[in-house]
């Protein structure tokens, strides 16, 4: 039985567990749980109490090669699978995930800090791309081609482009690893994945529950361990030839780069740094409603998260004056606490980042209107934190704020609003708020991002193609596209003769 199992018994709320055996502390590889020679390990904390959590096996470079020697020996068989039998293996994988959906949920809050609520919400979010999948497992089809040729009739196929490396962050260390090896799986791919060190528990978790689903050795592998050493071999290896990001920007453009050697096909999601735009024709208390939602769902430390909130001039004082009482009522705590909505930051140097920006802004004109200029202790956790008056200047407005603190600011026209909210480097989600459906339609093409959403805050699901214009990624995840990227188009020519 894995180690960690053993150190998890000294945490208070893992007897909340129905099933312990999804505590793994081992990777998987080949079908086999797997530890490496020195025995060294990573220590995995709880971010709402800075207490031990557990230790994982710390894998390496060897590890990582051998899960590639692993998937690839298995592609061959999995892509030869008839498209219904992949998609059983992955219906079989999301029956699974449904049923153990509690204790996925209280592993991820334990180890991410995320209320339960929320962490509930993501594993019925990842287990719906598991379900797409398997049925668009059967939907990657020959295309006819009108032909240009005497005598020959032309075909476009999609065939599975190889092993791919999937990396996935720490914010949602569930949703993001099931939607990214659901489409690879179901093009034909197999996959080697890397959760974050800071979060395996969870990608630990849904390799036992694929296990169980039967998928065969070496089709789903997963690799915890210190990020350089593991997906460096990757990013080098001829025989990955897919690689599936979400992180940074900073880190999306070096791997990006490295990969050019051997051109492989890239999928990333990359940083935001989202507009919220209200129009003074907006209802207020829908709109703040809206931007709360839009800003603190998991605790501000998503990439969809509200971070540059525009209220048009005539309801400014209004707007800030409700938001703030709104913001001031959120309630803060640990993650298995009752009606918690904003947890602990996952590390503490996101606090003294927070801090920082606060500051930043009062030093260019901010007004603090709910919140702390500084945050001091030995904590993860930092005030929902409301700014009015945020200049252009200011760092909030530059940088990704990635925590709880909402920078508002007025405009005056359509016309400047579009060129303030285009104005970054990131591009990939904008909330416009306005009853006028053809002022709608108008922001809907203005704005430099691949996704907008107009008087609503949830968009995103398994049917839909998710990604971002600029320094926000490449390429989409999700719907047929998501699964089309782990795909190559080959091209036939067939001679009929006379």
């Amino acid at each position: 039985m894995n180690a960690i199992i053993a150190r998890l018994e000294s945490h208070p709320e893992t007897y909340r567990l129905k099933d312990r055996r999804l505590l793994r502390g081992l990777g998987y590889i080949n079908g086999r749980w797997t530890s490496n020679l020195s025995g060294s390990s990573i220590e995995v904390y709880d971010p709402g109490t800075l207490k031990l959590l557990g230790s994982v096996a710390k894998l390496g470079d060897v590890d990582a090669e051998c899960a590639v020697s692993a998937a690839s020996v298995a592609f061959e068989r999995w892509r030869a699978l008839l498209p219904q039998d992949r998609s059983d293996c992955l219906r079989r994988w999301h029956t699974k995930i449904v049923e153990n959906r509690d204790d996925l949920a209280l592993l991820l809050s334990l180890e991410q800090g995320k209320p339960l609520s929320e962490s509930l919400g993501e594993i019925d979010y990842g287990a719906t791309f598991v379900e797409w999948c398997a049925e668009e497992a059967k939907r990657t089809n020959i295309e006819g081609v009108t032909s240009h040729l005497l005598n020959a009739e032309t075909f476009a196929r999609r065939e599975p482009i190889g092993v791919a490396a999937i990396i996935t962050p720490w914010n949602f260390p569930m949703a993001m690893l099931a939607r990214k090896a659901s489409a690879a799986l179901a093009a034909g791919c197999t996959v080697v994945c890397h959760p974050s060190a800071y979060t395996p528990l969870s990608a630990l978790a849904l390799a036992e529950l694929a296990d169980r689903a039967e998928l065969p050795p070496g089709v789903f592998n997963v690799i915890p361990g210190d990020a350089q050493p593991i997906v460096d071999r990757w990013l080098d290896d001829e025989r990955v030839r897919a690689v599936s990001f979400t992180g940074s920007t900073k880190i999306g453009r070096q791997i990006y780069a490295r990969c050019a050697t051997t051109m492989k096909r890239m999928v990333m999601e990359l940083g935001g740094h989202a507009p919220f735009i209200v129009f003074a024709d907006a209802d207020l208390e829908s709109a703040v409603n809206m931007a709360v939602s839009a800003k603190f769902a998991t605790s501000g430390q998503d990439c969809l998260a509200a971070n540059r909130i525009y209220i048009q001039q005539p309801i400014y004082e209004r707007f800030c004056q409700a938001f703030a009482a709104r913001v001031a009522k959120l309630r803060v705590g640990y993650c298995l606490d009752e009606d918690v909505e904003i947890g602990p930051m996952m590390h503490s140097s996101s606090v003294e980042k927070l801090s920082a920006q606060v500051r930043d802004a009062q030093l260019h004109g901010a007004r603090l209107l709910v919140g702390t200029v500084e945050f001091k202790g030995k904590t993860n956790y930092f005030p929902p934190t409301v700014l009015a008056d945020v200049s252009d200047e200011a760092s909030i407005m530059q940088e990704e704020t990635f925590g709880p603190v909402a920078a508002l600011t007025s405009f005056h026209t359509e016309d400047e609003v579009v060129k303030r909210a285009n104005a970054t480097e990131y591009g990939l989600v904008a909330y416009v708020v306005t009853p006028d459906l053809a002022r709608g339609l108008r922001m809907g093409r203005s704005l430099e991002y691949g996704m907008v959403a107009i008087n609503r805050v949830k968009l995103t699901g398994a049917p839909i193609p998710f990604g971002g214009f600029k320094q926000s990624g490449l390429g989409r995840e999700g719907s047929r596209h998501g699964v089309e990227a782990f795909t190559d188009i080959k091209y036939l020519c067939l001679d009929i003769g006379n």
